[in-house]
């Protein structure tokens, strides 16, 4: 691959040598796939994660996460995020305020690549049953009485939408993406990441950044709503999420206790509700 055609990757991908097997025979090719780095999240000084990630939109990443995860409990609580890069990794460290800090100490847990099952880093199933419990959002959740239902061709446009504009899955065919869509399903922000979880932090701290979790609108992702993506989804404050793959069992029993309207299978003109369908015209 030229210079030229290397200009052309898009940000997150690198290309590589490889050989491709077809027809009986071995040829030499050259194949995009997407990078994934160690992220170190610090705060204050103090390193508190490390994850695999996409090294895009790391901003987004940082604020996204600590909103997830309760290490704060609103955007302006993160003062100052700086990005630094290094031979092994990014450290992405932040300033936060004294009492974000303070609750980072007491509930502290070792993470080392929580992408996963989202437990990792969990020290007992007594600590699971609390954090399962924590699904207060970063803002009010809207109430099914406070706007129009969405029309169900919304989720078909965002999802369609979605699809389209993955840049970097279209390059690669590697990674996940998270969406933000306005109520006749527009679609408004979209982050990528090798890591779903990490593709819907990105999601909330772009919103976050933009002053828009308090706005009108739902979430789509391209994965399964697992456990996690429903908890991140409840504390952001979305009304909805809407996933192209199945939910979890245990992620529809937290929607249902959350108010977080989940739907599944969202492909084409079909979706399957599993939670809160008043917060859809003709689902109610």
């Amino acid at each position: 691959m030229n210079a030229d055609a290397r200009q052309l990757l898009p940000a997150g991908a690198s290309a590589l040598a490889a050989l491709g097997w077809r027809d009986g025979h071995l040829d030499a090719r050259t194949e995009v796939l997407p990078d994934e780095v160690p992220v170190a999240l610090a705060y204050n000084g103090i390193s508190h994660a490390v994850m695999l990630a996409s090294p895009t939109d790391l901003e987004d990443f940082a604020l996204g996460f600590s909103l997830s995860e309760r290490i704060v409990r609103h955007p302006l609580d993160v003062y100052d995020i700086e990005i630094e890069r290094a031979d092994d990794g990014i450290v992405v460290a932040m300033r936060v305020a004294a009492g974000a800090l303070a609750r980072l100490k007491e509930s502290r847990r070792a993470r080392t690549g929580r992408t996963g099952c989202g437990l990792c880093g969990v020290e007992s199933l007594r600590h699971f049953g609390d954090d399962t419990a924590d699904v207060a959002p970063c803002r009010a959740l809207p109430t099914p009485a406070a706007a129009a239902p969405l029309q169900p061709a919304a989720l078909q446009r965002a999802m369609a939408q979605l699809a389209a504009r993955q840049h970097l899955h279209h390059a690669t065919g590697g990674t996940h993406a998270a969406g933000w869509a306005a109520p006749d399903g527009t679609l408004r922000f979209l982050r990528e990441d090798v890591g779903r979880h990490n593709a819907l932090d990105k999601l909330v701290g772009a919103l976050a950044r933009g002053d828009m979790l308090a706005q009108g609108g739902f979430a789509v992702v391209t994965s399964r709503a697992s456990y996690e993506m429903v908890q991140k989804a409840a504390r952001a404050g979305f009304g909805l999420l809407a996933a192209v793959s199945a939910p979890t069992a245990l992620a529809v029993s937290l929607a249902e206790r959350a108010g977080v309207t989940l739907a599944g299978f969202v492909r084409g003109d079909r979706y399957v509700l599993y939670t809160h369908p008043q917060r859809l015209a003709g689902a109610a």
